[in-house]
């Protein structure tokens, strides 16, 4: 599979998105974000995922505007958060994100996560904001079936993106299942884990096989199953680290050995039990 770091997909609106990119959650707003990012622009990322709960917008956006990429080379993430939703406070919120990135549109705007009895007026304001053009793909992040089921009742647009987390240790096989039959792309946050798997010995003996690092295996997994990473790192080694992943290929038994880690490993709360 000839992937490179600017491989994307088309999503079911026409858009393609990058299948690789950079996660900024947890990143500390201000010199830590924009450094980091800088140098995953200057490395060849050109996929930024963020969100208005990370609080550090202004920092993508500071970092985007002093790179040299052109706008439209880049794609770039945000999520409205559960305390915005709602119709008119959902278009609020994505002014002031606009604002904050600094940029006149934004390429993927999805509701952070599913909050009970806002979910289908929280996704009208969205397909307003990809009509009027200042989005150009809506999605939704941690949403189960049934929670997409009340937007596909009412949608205009079906969701171009459901985000949740995934990798190897937790392969959301419900979720991706009915994602994959409704032509919804998966993203997959925590690709590595937060680093709890990487003493794995599966893991470790597929690494030494390659010739790659624990978590350069997890993330082409990802890769190689058509779903989008965005590895979060503030490290510089780990950043150059996480997108070394073009140069080699896992092999169908290499790809089984990590499916069958599936054990329902997980770090954040399961979007089934969500209300």
């Amino acid at each position: 599979m000839a992937l490179t770091i600017e491989s994307r997909i088309n999503l079911n609106d026409g858009v393609s998105m990058p299948l690789f990119g950079i996660g900024v959650w947890r990143m500390e707003p201000g010199r830590e974000t924009r450094e980091a990012v800088t140098l995953a622009l200057e490395l060849g990322y050109i996929h930024i995922d963020t969100a208005s709960m990370y609080k550090n917008e202004e920092d993508v956006g500071a970092a985007v505007q002093e790179s040299s990429l052109p706008r439209e080379n880049l794609f770039i993430t945000s999520k409205v958060h559960t305390s915005e939703v709602g119709y008119d406070a959902t278009l609020e919120a994505f002014e002031r994100s606009l604002q904050k990135l600094k940029l006149s549109y934004i390429d993927l705007y999805l509701i952070h996560k599913p909050v009970e009895g806002f979910r289908q007026n929280t996704w009208k304001a969205l397909e307003k904001l990809k009509k009027d053009g200042t989005c150009r793909s809506i999605g939704v992040s941690n949403f189960s079936p049934r929670h997409l089921d009340e937007i596909l009742e009412i949608c205009e647009f079906i969701p171009a993106v459901n985000q949740i987390e995934m990798n190897p240790f937790l392969a959301q096989k419900t979720i991706s299942d009915y994602c994959r039959s409704k032509n919804i792309h998966i993203t997959g946050f925590c690709p590595l884990a937060r680093t709890e798997k990487s003493k794995d010995p599966e893991i470790v003996d597929v690494a030494n096989e390659c010739g790659k690092t624990w978590a350069q295996v997890m993330i082409r997994w990802s890769l190689q199953k058509q779903i989008t990473t965005i590895p979060k790192s503030v490290k510089p080694q780990r950043i150059r680290e996480n997108s070394d992943v073009f140069d080699f290929e896992l092999n169908e038994k290499q790809m089984q050995r990590l499916d069958d880690l599936d054990q329902g490993f997980r770090l954040r709360p399961d979007p089934m039990d969500l209300p």
